[in-house]
C-alpha cells in the first residue's frame, strides 16, 4: 500500500510538473516581446557605469526584480481568485502597453531625440567631474532600472496570468512563479554574459594565439551590434504578441483575421495570421502614441511648473 501510494504521488507529482512545463513554454513564447526589451534595456541600463561595477549593479537590480516578481505574483493569483473578471481586461491594457511601447521605441528619435542628447551630455559631464558622486549616480541608475524592470515585470505577470485563467489557483501560482523565477535569472544572467562579453574579447585580443586574438576581436565587433540586434527583435516581438493579445480580445477583428487567413492553408495561414497581428499592434502602436504621447508631454510639462513653483 505505501509502496504504491508512493507511486501514485510520484506519477501526479511528474503529472503536475509535465502541465506547468507546458504552460509555462505557452507563457514565456507569449512573453517573449517583454523578455527582448528587457533585456535590451537592462544591458543599457549600465551604460557610464566603470567595468568593475557593472557586474554589482546587474546583481542589485536582479535582486529588486525578485523582490518585484515576490509583489507581482501574488497579486495576480488574488487578481484571479478574487476578481477573475479583471484579468482579461488586465491582459489587454498589457497587450496595449506592449503596442504603445514598441511604436514609441520606433519614433522615439523624432519624439525624444533632442532629450536624449542632452541627457547623455550631462552624463557626460558629470562622469568627468571629480565632485559627482558617483555612487550617487549608480544608485540612481539602479533605481531607475529596478522601476523599469516593474513595468515589465508586470506585462510579463499579467501575459503569464492569462494563459493559465482556467486552472486552479495552486497551480496558476506554481506557473507564475516558475516563469518569474526563470525569467528572472535568465534575463540577468544574460545581461550580465553581455556586459561583459565586451571585456572577454578585450581578454582573448591580447592573447599570444592568433586564434585567440582573432576570436577576441571578433566578439569586439559583435557586442554592439547583438545589442542592437536585440532590441530590434524586442521591438518585433512586442508588437507580435501586443497585437496577438489585442486581436484575441476583440471577436470581430480575430474572426476577420481567422477568415482571411484561412485561404492559405497550413503553415501559410499561421504566418499570415501572425503578420496580421503584428500589423494591427503596429495601428494600434501609432493610434496609442499619436494619442497619448501629447497628454503625457502635458502632464509632465504641468509636473515640472508645479516644482518650480
Amino acid at each position: 500500500m505505501a509502496g504504491s501510494s508512493l507511486l501514485a504521488l510520484i506519477d501526479d507529482i511528474a503529472t503536475i510538473l509535465d502541465d506547468v512545463s507546458l504552460m509555462t513554454k505557452a507563457a514565456t513564447k507569449k512573453t517573449a516581446g517583454v523578455l527582448g526589451d528587457d533585456l535590451a534595456l537592462n544591458a543599457q541600463q549600465v551604460t557610464g557605469v566603470k567595468p568593475a561595477r557593472e557586474l554589482p549593479v546587474v546583481w542589485a537590480v536582479a535582486k529588486g526584480s525578485f523582490i518585484n516578481k515576490a509583489i507581482l505574483v501574488p497579486a495576480a493569483v488574488a487578481i484571479s481568485f478574487f476578481v477573475p473578471w479583471l484579468v482579461t481586461p488586465l491582459l489587454m491594457l498589457g497587450g496595449a502597453f506592449l503596442c504603445f511601447e514598441g511604436f514609441e521605441k520606433l519614433a522615439h528619435k523624432f519624439l525624444h531625440g533632442k532629450e536624449d542628447d542632452a541627457h547623455k551630455q550631462e552624463l557626460h559631464e558629470a562622469l568627468k567631474n571629480p565632485a559627482v558622486d558617483l555612487k550617487a549616480l549608480e544608485k540612481d541608475k539602479i533605481k531607475g532600472a529596478i522601476r523599469t524592470d516593474f513595468i515589465l515585470s508586470a506585462e510579463i505577470i499579467a501575459i503569464t496570468l492569462g494563459t493559465v485563467t482556467g486552472q486552479g489557483i495552486g497551480m496558476q501560482f506554481l506557473v507564475l512563479t516558475v516563469v518569474a523565477v526563470m525569467i528572472t535569472v535568465g534575463v540577468y544572467g544574460l545581461v550580465a554574459g553581455i556586459v561583459k562579453l565586451d571585456d572577454g574579447g578585450l581578454y582573448l585580443s591580447q592573447k599570444d594565439s592568433a586564434l585567440a586574438q582573432r576570436i577576441g576581436e571578433g566578439i569586439l565587433w559583435l557586442a554592439p551590434y547583438m545589442m542592437k540586434t536585440l532590441s530590434i527583435l524586442g521591438t518585433i516581438a512586442m508588437f507580435l504578441v501586443g497585437g496577438g493579445i489585442l486581436t484575441h480580445g476583440l471577436p470581430p477583428v480575430y474572426d476577420a483575421i481567422d477568415h482571411f487567413s484561412e485561404g492559405f492553408g497550413g503553415i501559410g495561414a499561421t504566418l499570415v495570421s501572425t503578420l496580421a497581428d503584428g500589423l494591427f499592434g503596429v495601428l494600434a502602436g501609432a493610434i496609442l502614441v499619436g494619442v497619448l504621447t501629447p497628454l503625457i508631454n502635458w502632464w509632465q510639462k504641468r509636473g515640472g511648473e508645479a516644482v518650480k513653483e
